[in-house]
């Protein structure tokens, strides 16, 4: 049973290091959408 509690601790952390890694990830997409170092990007022709 040991090794299954153990198991389970190791699912939970890789589970809360993906979530963090996607919230970084998607708060560095927001950032990056409101960035004007690209104004090629901005025109819409």
């Amino acid at each position: 049973m040991a090794f299954f509690n153990s198991a389970i601790d190791v699912l939970q952390t890789l589970v809360i290091a993906l979530g963090a890694g996607l919230g970084i990830w998607g708060v560095i997409n927001l950032l990056e959408g409101y960035g004007n170092d690209n104004p090629g990007a901005n025109a819409h022709v």
